[in-house]
């Protein structure tokens, strides 16, 4: 690993590299080196194999998020499933889309052709490492129980692997604001009111959520059927749409609500021996789709 490090540094020096081609080379000798090394998550090499492979999946624009092939997202976790299920449902045209929780704020992902004509919203905590301005993306930084937004505003809301933090200790990853260190489990439900007051009539809510067996883990939940059930009733949808994705040892694949129903997670900052399936985090999610 240290020898791919200086071979990158040195790759730098040269003018006739464009920093574009030395990072995908980069990017792909780590993708290799994980893969080579037993392709453990959270391993040396696993982001950049996971940004790979999920430039694959989109770059394909065949997913279908009613069927899963066999070994789809193996040894990954579960945004090899919630971005190529986000894009699948969106639309292409202009509007206006919020990303509730700064999911999309990634230089491939907010890259993707569904959004070259949207104007793009970004609302969460605190300033991430990077961002996109000259992209003419917004940012808004705030608390997601009361959104700065007016009535009716969005077309579109994407909050994928975001309630579940709501409410709960957000000072361990996202965020050096002490006020932010809460327990107070229900309170995602306040956003879920917000998305609804902000969405246009006939607008779409994108939901992602890890989902199983609930268990309050400080900084972060797992629902269960009852709290899905009750972001249905709280949003009040004209139509809605319940996807089930369950990880299994050879990867990701279609699930129900009974399924999935006992499922955990692999929390990589608090365990330290993989489990035997290796799942890099959630083992079932729920992605649900609500028109107001």
């Amino acid at each position: 690993m240290k020898i791919i490090k200086i071979f990158y540094h040195m790759l730098k020096g040269f003018n006739f590299f464009s920093m574009r081609l030395i990072k995908s080379f980069y990017c792909k000798l780590q993708s290799f080196y994980f893969v080579m090394c037993g392709m453990k998550p959270w391993a040396i090499g696993y982001s950049h194999y996971k940004v790979l492979a999920i430039k694959n999946l989109l770059s394909s624009q065949d997913f279908d998020p009613f069927f899963l092939p066999k070994g789809f997202g193996y040894r990954l976790d579960e945004r090899a499933v919630e971005y190529p299920w986000f894009f699948s449902r969106l639309p292409s045209g202009d509007g206006k889309i919020l990303d509730a929780g700064s999911v999309l704020n990634v230089d491939f992902i907010l890259s993707h052709s569904k959004l070259q004509s949207k104007k793009v919203f970004i609302s969460t905590l605190a300033p991430e490492s990077k961002s996109f301005w000259e992209a003419g993306v917004s940012y808004v930084f705030e608390d997601l129980r009361n959104s700065c937004f007016r009535d009716n505003y969005f077309d579109w809301i994407a909050s994928l692997s975001t309630i579940e933090h709501i409410g709960l200790d957000n000072t361990m990853l996202y965020t050096t604001d002490e006020s932010k260190n809460e327990n107070h489990a229900n309170t995602y439900l306040q956003a879920i009111r917000e998305y609804h007051r902000m969405l246009k009539p006939g607008g779409v809510l994108y939901l992602s959520f890890p989902y199983g067996k609930y268990q309050n883990r400080k900084w972060f939940q797992i629902f269960d059927g009852p709290m899905l059930d009750e972001i249905i009733e709280i949003f009040k949808p004209s139509t809605h749409t319940i996807f089930h994705y369950k990880y299994v040892s050879d990867g990701w694949e279609i699930s129900t609500r009974e399924e999935s129903k006992d499922a955990t997670y692999f929390d990589i900052h608090t365990q330290s021996d993989y489990d035997s399936d290796f799942a890099a985090a959630s083992r079932a999610i729920v992605c649900l789709e609500l028109v107001k």
